[in-house]
């Protein structure tokens, strides 16, 4: 039961353990509230039972019964703080479980996940998703199921007092239920269909954020928040379409249970009359009824989201059950060697392959520079190393050791990466330096600093490295965002340096500081690196030229050069439109 309760749920097992027990705590505190109304049966049977009977009247103290229902509050009191802690309580710490879980495994899944969901898709399974089954579990779950349990026993021990005023209330049950089955379809649907509205929204607010200095530079902002209304309006008549559905089938559910009451009224003044029910067993009937479905009609209250429900565990399951990559944490390399043997892969599996039989070396202790054309696939061959996707054929090893057989994470301790595109937190410049080693005291991120030729700049900011650099480091030109970026990879001092054409969107003064801070970087490493500038690569080892995604050249810059392949080409190309250049600012 524990499993499929995990599985149906997207439970761990400590809060499908926690779920049992709120639901049998909230049956024990549906049933607590019949107490009161026991107690009021059996104070009328004792006290009106010999009038009615035409017997002496009890002379019994009522200071019994004000003891009995002292206790019965106690009771109550008890089982509702237990009720209490085994719903609301346990359902918040199993949130924070399956948002860490949710966290955790999108930590561990290769990048070919993330490029292949859409971001605010994502942002809405962690944040809002993962908010609405907390509600859910808190506020409609265990009270429905516990509902039915107690209803169940209800009608099964009212059934033995008297089977025909049981049938007369609790038929409205199972009527009720067939109407919500015969509705979950089209109540689906519609919750289907206003999520994907709700999605399409997300993403046109996203989307404006993101590419505000392209909707501004081209005079798009009418277009778009044209678009956006569209969308807005769109996702606003879905809404107002599924609440006045369910609202429609909620209420007449409702409506439907209250008659339970007027039924039984009939049938039993019918019975009563006819002599085959006596007035006390009427009455306490009639007192029953009239609380017996408030527990129900309060889950129901939340039937909106219980439809939904199914949708955001699919979503929540998608996720889990998704293929991780694995591994050694612990292992070892004789070198820190980098072999590419007949690579093949491909994004996806139904696509065509963007490397094709890639094989090369690069050595320990040399600069391995890849170089080609847009598209050839240099920046895949970077992320492959680092294992960011797992190769479709072939292999790539550290050493004797294939990276397959090594957890990323662990893998990844070995690597500095500086991207073409940096990414910075609204920290301080030493915060965002310190991201390569956590640990890392201020002096050694100040030498990191010095050793990335970041001084020239923060010397400048208001409160130098203690400065709050903004949102992506907003208040940074790009070459100085590079040097921090640069800067974090010298402080992690791996044995093994990616750079993914580091200098391609800075100036000329920026890049002499920038390679400046490489020279630093690279010394004594392995290292790869990705460049379409040939002063960049001035100083390479080994030069791989890649060329729609196979191995078109390898060798020494001298050597490329004398054979007059596409290295030769793409240098003289580059010297042609350098002196071009030169001679237009002149």
């Amino acid at each position: 039961m524990l499993k499929y309760i995990q599985k149906r749920f997207a439970m761990s097992e400590q809060g499908a353990r926690d779920f049992i027990k709120g639901v049998v705590w909230t049956t024990l505190q549906n049933i607590s509230f019949m107490l009161p109304v026991m107690l009021v049966y059996l104070f009328l049977q004792h006290f009106l039972s010999p009038y009615l009977n035409g017997q002496e009247a009890v002379t019994t103290s009522i200071w019994q019964y004000i003891a009995f229902s002292i206790v019965a509050i106690a009771i109550i009191y008890v089982i509702a703080v237990f009720q209490y802690n085994n719903t609301y309580v346990s359902v918040y710490n199993e949130s924070a479980v399956r948002r860490i879980s949710l966290a955790e495994k999108l930590r561990k899944l290769p990048l070919s996940f993330f490029g292949e969901k859409n971001l605010s898709d994502l942002t809405s399974t962690i944040m809002q998703d993962a908010a609405d089954l907390e509600h859910t579990f808190s506020h409609a779950i265990p009270q429905l199921v516990g509902s039915f349990i107690t209803l169940l026993l209800a009608m099964v021990g009212l059934g033995f007092m008297n089977w025909q005023l049981t049938l007369a209330v609790f038929w409205v049950v199972p009527v009720a239920l067939a109407i919500l089955w015969i509705t979950k379809k089209m109540q689906t649907k519609e919750h289907r269909a206003s999520y994907l509205q709700k999605r399409a929204v997300t993403e046109k607010i996203q989307e404006g954020i993101q590419q505000v200095q392209e909707i501004k530079s081209y005079g798009q902002e009418e277009t778009y928040l044209r678009e956006l209304s569209v969308e807005q309006e769109q996702f606003e008549k879905g809404q107002i379409k599924g609440e006045l559905l369910v609202g429609v089938i909620i209420n007449t559910v409702h409506a439907l249970i209250k008659l339970g009451i007027p039924t039984l009224i009939l049938v039993g003044t019918t019975l009563l009359i006819a002599g085959k029910v006596d007035f006390l067993t009427y009455l306490f009937f009639l007192i029953l009824s009239s609380v017996i479905f408030n527990p129900l009609l309060n889950a129901l209250e939340h039937g909106a989201v219980l439809f939904f429900l199914d949708i955001r565990i699919k979503r929540m399951n998608e996720i889990m059950d998704l293929p991780v990559q694995t591994g050694a944490a612990d292992y070892q390399v004789d070198d820190y060697t980098i072999r590419f043997d007949y690579v093949g892969f491909s994004y996806k599996d139904d696509e065509e392959e963007v490397l094709q039989d890639v094989s090369f070396e690069a050595r320990q202790g040399e600069v391995t520079a890849l170089i080609g054309p847009s598209g050839g696939g240099k920046s895949t061959v970077a992320k492959l190393a680092a294992r960011f996707w797992d190769v479709n054929r072939g292999s790539i090893t550290l050493g004797d050791t294939d990276i397959t057989t090594i957890d990323p994470e662990a893998l990844l301790e070995n690597y500095s990466i500086v991207f073409q595109d940096v990414v910075l937190f609204n920290g301080s410049v030493m915060d965002n330096i310190r991201i390569g080693k956590k640990d890392a005291s201020d002096g050694e991120v100040l030498c990191a600093a010095h050793a990335a030729r970041c001084d020239d700049f923060v010397h400048d900011l208001p409160d130098g490295y203690r400065t709050i650099i903004g949102e992506n480091g907003s208040r940074l030109s790009g070459g100085e965002r590079q040097r921090i970026s640069i800067a974090r990879a010298l402080l992690k001092d791996a044995p093994i340096v990616l750079l993914d054409e580091a200098t391609a969107s800075v100036d000329a003064e920026n890049e002499t500081r920038i390679q400046a801070a490489i020279s630093e970087l690279v010394r004594n490493r392995t290292v790869l690196i990705i460049a379409h500038r040939m002063r960049t690569i001035a100083n390479a080892d080994k030069i791989v030229v890649l060329e729609n995604g196979r191995v078109a050249e390898t060798g020494l810059p001298s050597t490329l050069i004398k054979q007059n392949g596409l290295f030769a080409r793409m240098l003289r190309m580059q010297s042609t439109d350098a002196s071009m250049e030169h001679t237009k600012s002149v």
